[in-house]
C-alpha cells in the first residue's frame, strides 16, 4: 500500500493535474467514479508498472520474512543406568546450577561394589606388610642356612686336613658324607635366597599389580556410583520434570524432563529468508527486527551467518529412492542474526516469533570508482528505496499487538 502511495504521487497525480488543467476536466463533472479508468488511464498504469517494480527492487534487494525465531536448544534429563529413583533434588520447573544434582537412583549395589573395592585394596595393602615381615624372616633363615653351611665347609676342610696327614685318622666314608653335608647345606642357602627373591618379587610386582587393579576396580566402582546422580551438565533451568522418587528409569526411555541452558536462546535470531534472496544475503548485513514477545521495539541487528545449503534438500539413505516431487515446500535461506548493540535481546522471550529485514548497502562500490554514473544513480536509488522497507517494519511493529490481540482473537 505504502508502494502504490508513491508511485500515485509520479504517475496518477501528474495525469489528473493535465487533465485538469490543461483539458479542463474536472471531477464529478467530466471525471467520474465510472470514467475514471478511461480519464487516468495512462497514470494508472504507470502506477501498478512502477508499483510492482518497485516492490521488486526493495524485496529483492532488502530481504524481508517473517520466519524469524530464536531457536533454543534443550538437554534430555535421564540418566545413564537404569535404576528406580531414589531422591529428587528439584521440582517441576526450577533454575539450577551447573554441577547440581538434579536427582538421585537408588546406589546400594554400586555403594557395595565401593566398599569391596575398597576392602580388596586394604587387603592388598596387608598382603604387602606381610610380605615385608617375611622379608625379615628369609634374611634370618639365609644367614641360618649360610652358617650351618660354613660350619659344614670347616668340618669338610679340618677332616680333609686330617686325612692329609694320616690317613687312618679319617676314614674315606666320613670324607664322602662331609662333602655331600655341605652340598646339602649350599642347596639350603640357595633355596632361602630363592625364597626371599620370591618375596622381593611379590612386594616390588605382584602385589602392587593386584594393588593398581584393585583401585582401577575402585574407580570403575565410584564412577558407577556416580552416575546414579544426575547433575546439571550446564547451569540453566529444568522445565517439564515430571520424574519423582520410586519411578523406573532406563536410558531408552523418555526424558523425565528437559534442561535450558541459561544462554539459550539470548545470543542471536535465525531468520528464514526467501531462496531467491540467496545472491544478496551476505555476512555484515545490518538487519532489523521486532518480536511478539516485546512489541513495539525494532532491534538493530546485523547478519553474522548465511548457511550456505537449504534444509529442505537434505536425504537420509533408506530403501526407497528419493523422489524430487516429495519436496513439497521450497526451503529458505537460514541467517544469523545477531544484536548490533550489548543486551539487544533483552526482554525477548527464547522460542519468540519475530519479522526481520536485512538491508543491502552499495556504498563501497558507489565509493570505488570503478562504475559508471548510471549505475551509481541506480546502486544510490536502491539504497535509498531500504528506508521504505525501514518504514514497513516499523508500521507492522506498531499493528503486530493491535493485529494479534484484536483482529485473531487471542
Amino acid at each position: 500500500m505504502l508502494e502504490l502511495l508513491v508511485c500515485s504521487l509520479l504517475t496518477i497525480v501528474p495525469d489528473y493535474l493535465y487533465r485538469r488543467y490543461r483539458q479542463g476536466k474536472r471531477l464529478g463533472k467530466e471525471i467520474t467514479f465510472y470514467s475514471v479508468w478511461f480519464e487516468l488511464r495512462w497514470g494508472i498504469t504507470a502506477c501498478l508498472m512502477l508499483t510492482v517494480g518497485l516492490i521488486t527492487v526493495i524485496f529483492y534487494n532488502h530481504p524481508s520474512t517473517t520466519n524469524a525465531t530464536l531457536f533454543f536448544r534443550t538437554i534430555p534429563v535421564i540418566s545413564e543406568t537404569t535404576g528406580r529413583v531414589a531422591q529428587v533434588f528439584v521440582g517441576i520447573s526450577g533454575p539450577v546450577e551447573k554441577g547440581a544434582p538434579i536427582f538421585k537412583l537408588d546406589s546400594s549395589a554400586q555403594e557395595a561394589a565401593v566398599e569391596t573395592a575398597r576392602r580388596k585394596i586394604a587387603e592388598v595393602e596387608a598382603a604387602i606388610v606381610v610380605a615385608q615381615t617375611e622379608i625379615v624372616s628369609d634374611e634370618s633363615k639365609i644367614q641360618e642356612a649360610r652358617s650351618a653351611l660354613q660350619q659344614a665347609v670347616d668340618e669338610l676342610e679340618t677332616k680333609r686336613e686330617l686325612r692329609r696327614r694320616n690317613d687312618d685318622v679319617v676314614a674315606r666314608r666320613e670324607i664322602e658324607r662331609l662333602e655331600v653335608l655341605v652340598t646339602g647345606r649350599e642347596a639350603g642357602v640357595a633355596a632361602a635366597v630363592a625364597v626371599k627373591a620370591t618375596t622381593q618379587a611379590r612386594i616390588s610386582t605382584s602385589l602392587p599389580a593386584e594393588r593398581a587393579s584393585a583401585q582401577a576396580a575402585l574407580a570403575q566402582a565410584q564412577t558407577d556410583l556416580d552416575k546414579t546422580t544426575v547433575r546439571a551438565g550446564v547451569s540453566g533451568r529444568v522445565e517439564q520434570f515430571t520424574l519423582r522418587v520410586g519411578d523406573i528409569v532406563t536410558p531408552i526411555m523418555r526424558p523425565g524432563g528437559v534442561l535450558i541452558p541459561q544462554e539459550a536462546g539470548r545470543v542471536s535470531i535465525q531468520a528464514g529468508f526467501s531462496q531467491i534472496e540467496a545472491q544478496v544475503m551476505k555476512v555484515g548485513m545490518v538487519a532489523e527486527a521486532t518480536c511478539m514477545s516485546k512489541p513495539w521495539v525494532v532491534i538493530p541487528m546485523v547478519v553474522t551467518s548465511v548457511q550456505d545449503f537449504i534444509a529442505a534438500g537434505q536425504i537420509r539413505a533408506g530403501e526407497q529412492l528419493l523422489d524430487a516431487q516429495q519436496v513439497q515446500r521450497p526451503g529458505t535461506l537460514l541467517a544469523f542474526l545477531e544484536p548490533l548493540y550489548a543486551g539487544g535481546l533483552d526482554g525477548v522471550t527464547p522460542g519468540s516469533t519475530c519479522i526481520a529485514n536485512a538491508y543491502s548497502s552499495n556504498h563501497d562500490l558507489i565509493t570505488s570508482g570503478n562504475i559508471s554514473t548510471t549505475r551509481k544513480i541506480m546502486l544510490h536509488a536502491v539504497d535509498a528505496v531500504g528506508l521504505v522497507h525501514a518504514l514497513l517494519l516499523r508500521i507492522q511493529a506498531l499493528v503486530l499487538p493491535i493485529q494479534t490481540l484484536v483482529f485473531s482473537g487471542h
